[in-house]
């Protein structure tokens, strides 16, 4: 985690975004994330997340969204002034919501187009191809296989595999436990948090799921239609007595809270 020294590797500061010039998706969103730092976004589904992070990886020109005002700067450049493939090759890489992979080719070909999104040599593609597959056994033994064919935890760990061989120094991750069953959502994230650890990589996370949420970041942002409703420790926010009620369920389900595989959602 990092020790708050310095510019944060990620600012947002009073991001308004529209869509299709007349639909108004964000209001005034700030967020600041850390080099070595957890920082998740957490809401109800609609609340503005992964429109935010499309704005962060410069997606939105391709969906008829727009910034019309705020900041939005990756390691001091301005990412609306950067193309998206320039901003993978300065270290911010995403993995969208949906489990994207290439469906027709192998395990191997998605993890390599990574490497190569990248601009990663021969050499550093095959020692990365290693290191994603002692992260996921499971890549390693249907490295072959069509990711089409692969199980929907598969396809989000070959995914997430992909962005690595990116070599992020910022993954963002976009509702990365959807859909999954618990185990699977407990081990992508027990490698995600490894790398946090180990390596200092910076995580982004849109999340739902919010116990879960809180439970692995070190900073929140929670965000309320399209707006920025509270922010703080992780740690703070489970305390609080709203967010236990609006979001974790309160005290009724506090049993439930100390299970890992709990998964309540946020309401709709």
């Amino acid at each position: 985690m990092s020790d708050g020294a310095g510019r944060p590797l990620l600012e947002v500061e009073a991001l308004e975004v529209v869509y299709g010039g007349a639909v108004h998706a964000l209001h005034g969103v700030g967020l600041a994330v850390r080099a070595g730092e957890i920082a998740a976004l957490v809401g109800a589904n609609g609340a503005g997340k992964t429109t935010l992070l499309r704005a962060v990886s410069n997606l939105l020109p391709a969906l008829r969204g727009q910034v019309t005002a705020g900041r939005l700067a990756f390691d001091g450049r301005d990412v609306t002034r950067t193309r998206t493939d320039a901003l993978v090759r300065a270290g911010l890489v995403g993995v969208l919501e949906g489990r994207h992979c290439f469906r027709a080719l192998s395990v191997r070909d998605n993890l390599v187009a990574g490497g190569l999104g990248r601009g990663s040599g021969r050499g550093a593609v095959r020692a990365d191809l290693e290191r994603v597959y002692g992260l996921f056994p499971a890549l390693a033994a249907k490295r072959d296989v069509a990711a089409g064919l692969l199980s929907g935890g598969e396809q989000q760990m070959a995914a997430i595999g992909r962005a690595l061989m990116g070599r992020p120094r910022l993954l963002v991750l976009d509702e990365p436990s959807m859909g999954l069953a618990p185990k699977v959502v407990e081990a992508i994230y027990r490698v995600l948090t490894g790398l946090n650890r180990t390596e200092g990589l910076t995580l982004l996370v849109a999340e739902q799921n919010v116990r879960l949420a809180l439970r692995h970041a070190h900073h929140a942002v929670v965000l309320e239609n399209g707006r920025s409703a509270l922010a703080g420790s992780a740690a703070a926010l489970r305390a609080r007595d709203d967010v236990q009620a609006l979001y974790l369920g309160g005290a009724a389900r506090a049993a439930s809270d100390r299970s890992p595989d709990s998964r309540v959602r946020a309401p709709a």
